[in-house]
């Protein structure tokens, strides 16, 4: 007797789902971590499968442009570099200056089989880390922090944030048409 085999097809909407890929594919919320004895850190579980999607191995690292931490990421935080300069003028000063700053300081760490880094001597002194680190996610790339630098750039991050939002709440309580929202955002 011929055995039957059903396949069930689940159709979804055309966007379904789509909140919870992205999600996926980002850096979020934050973690603190010491460094070992040999001075490796252990990249956060859920940033090294951001990493592993990405397609980048290992760790592309550089110093902040405007703060005393560490940009970091994979392909999709180089694509985003190469966006931005190539909105440049191929021999412009400013190009010049951006790669500089963000192709000729960074680092390309390699991470060992239980996710760990090892931050340069040159990394760990532009960020003021001895002991711990803080990741920070952004989205599209993370940072590195010394935890108490972190913790005072939060405050500071919180009281702008608040700041606006009272600028933006009386704004539109005078009439004026308030700034086109991103999705889940409250004015």
């Amino acid at each position: 007797m011929p055995k039957t085999l059903f396949v069930q097809r689940v159709v979804r909407p055309a966007g379904a789902g789509l909140q919870q890929v992205r999600a996926l594919d980002r850096f979020v919320s934050h973690f603190t971590n010491k460094l070992d004895a040999k001075g490796r850190v252990s990249i956060p579980a859920s940033f090294r499968s951001v990493l592993a999607r990405d397609g980048f191995e290992g760790l592309y690292v550089h110093p902040s442009l405007d703060i005393e931490a560490l940009d970091c990421g994979g392909n999709a935080l180089l694509r985003d570099i190469d966006g931005l300069l190539e909105t440049l003028s191929p021999y412009s000063e400013e190009r010049d200056a951006f790669s500089t700053a963000l192709l000729g300081t960074s680092e390309i760490l390699k991470m060992d089989a239980e996710g760990r880094v090892i931050l340069t001597e040159t990394l760990k002194s532009y960020a003021g880390i001895t002991a711990e680190v803080t990741f920070v996610g952004l989205g599209h790339k993370f940072q590195i922090w010394e935890p108490s630098r972190f913790r005072a750039h939060l405050d500071e991050a919180k009281d702008k944030v608040r700041a606006l939002r009272k600028q933006l709440s009386s704004r539109h309580a005078g009439g004026e048409t308030p700034p086109s929202r991103t999705h889940g955002a409250r004015g």
